[in-house]
């Protein structure tokens, strides 16, 4: 089995790659478990664990940090096709598959819930889920990215774009498995589009979620609720922050002041978190992206502070959520905004300003070089289970097998 790839997509998943890719960021949290282990009495605890959009990326991360570095039961919800045995499951699917197989054995509570998180029906379920368990969440981590949003109330369907505003926007970028490089366009966005996309990935899931949990009475006292974010460099801001997705992640940031003040009369608190750029299945197909990864990539590895998903989860955890201070306090360090930044390695100075003197220097020659396409390559296969050292990938496999 071999990863069919059209224009930056892979269309399918492979799931042996799928299940090594968990076991190794499962393995990697076990391990940063034990480094702190020692460090007595700095982490506070986390017992239940809500994860929105728990199947890739951040948000299995999250679920991967909350369980197997803090013990923590968990419940997932995500929308994924499952494999048959005439079809592949989405990588997402097999992700979940492994995840409930491995809580499984470590006996923590595990439960996904596959289905449409947008809407109220799910919302339901993880209410019922959480009653008939006796749980009451500490946190609630929220990471849905989708093109459509159905809104509950209205039944109207709304749909994401990523595109500037006010004007078209033009840069460079390049395939992904040859490294040929080329010029690609995004058109600006109508006023239309800019609202739709506020509707779908801006806040108003997030806040909807927190109101019904909390007028469910499953939310413990003290629970924080995370939302993810993302900035970036000034290279990017008109295809991103000053964008449609820019316009969503403002939603969402003013929501969260909302949050925290219905939160309040359960000592709760909520929070979005900066994170750092990293490959997905959609930044692949945005101009400039691609090729800043790349580059950064190459530069925040030659300086040694890259991270991938789970080295970045497993920091936001134990470095800002769940911190201890000396004095017994638990106060979350934010930005002037309220916002946490676990993006502050990406942001350093020091690696923008390398990365702003490498950027005009990429050519399709020697892009290899001066950025770090292999590794690019290897990050954007590795999102639907290939490349993963240790796989057979001449070897069939089952569609719905994980065993």
């Amino acid at each position: 089995m071999k990863p069919m790839v059209r224009s930056n997509i892979c269309l399918n998943a492979h799931p042996q790659g799928c299940k090594q890719a968990v076991l190794n960021q499962i393995e990697y949290t076990k391990k940063q478990k034990a480094k702190t282990a020692a460090k007595e009495g700095i982490h506070r605890p986390v017992k239940n664990v809500l994860v929105l959009g728990c199947s890739n990326g951040y948000g299995l991360a999250s679920r991967i940090t909350a369980a197997f570095a803090y013990d923590a039961a968990t419940v997932g919800v995500s929308f994924e096709k499952a494999g048959t045995q005439t079809k592949f499951g989405t990588p997402g699917w097999y992700n979940n598959l492994v995840f409930d197989q491995e809580a499984e054995k470590a006996k923590l509570f595990s439960k996904t819930i596959d289905g449409d998180a947008f809407s109220d029906e799910i919302k339901a379920e993880v209410i019922k889920t959480a009653r008939e368990n006796n749980i009451k969440f500490d946190l609630v981590v929220y990471s849905l990215a989708s093109p459509v949003r159905t809104d509950p109330d209205t039944k109207v369907m709304y749909r994401s774009v990523i595109k500037p505003i006010g004007k078209d926007f033009s840069g460079k970028t390049f395939d992904t498995m040859t490294g040929e490089m080329k010029e690609i366009t995004a058109p600006m966005a109508s006023e239309e589009e800019i609202t739709n996309t506020v509707k779908v990935m801006g806040g108003e899931d997030w806040e909807r979620w927190i109101k019904q949990l909390k007028a469910a009475a499953v939310l413990n006292e003290g629970c924080m609720t995370v939302a993810y974010s993302y900035i970036g460099p000034e290279l990017s801001q008109a295809i991103y922050r000053s964008g449609t997705i820019g316009m969503a992640k403002l939603d969402l940031e003013k929501r969260a002041a909302d949050i925290r003040s219905s939160l309040k009369e359960i000592k709760g608190n909520a929070f979005v978190s900066v994170n750092k750029g990293l490959v997905t299945r959609s930044s692949a197909v945005i101009p400039i992206i691609p090729l800043y990864l790349s580059v950064l990539f190459k530069v925040m590895k030659k300086m040694g502070t890259h991270e991938g998903c789970i080295e970045q989860i497993n920091r936001l955890f134990a470095e800002r959520l769940y911190i201890k201070n000396a004095d017994g306090s638990a106060e979350v360090p934010v930005d002037s905004e309220n916002r946490i930044r676990i993006d502050d390695w990406e942001m350093d100075p020091k690696v923008q300003a390398e990365v702003n003197k490498l950027m005009p220097q990429v050519t399709e020659e020697n892009i290899s070089t001066i950025g770090d396409f292999e590794g690019y390559r290897h990050d954007f296969l590795a999102t639907s289970g290939f490349d993963i050292d240790g796989v057979d990938y001449d070897k069939e496999v089952e569609r719905f097998d994980l065993v």
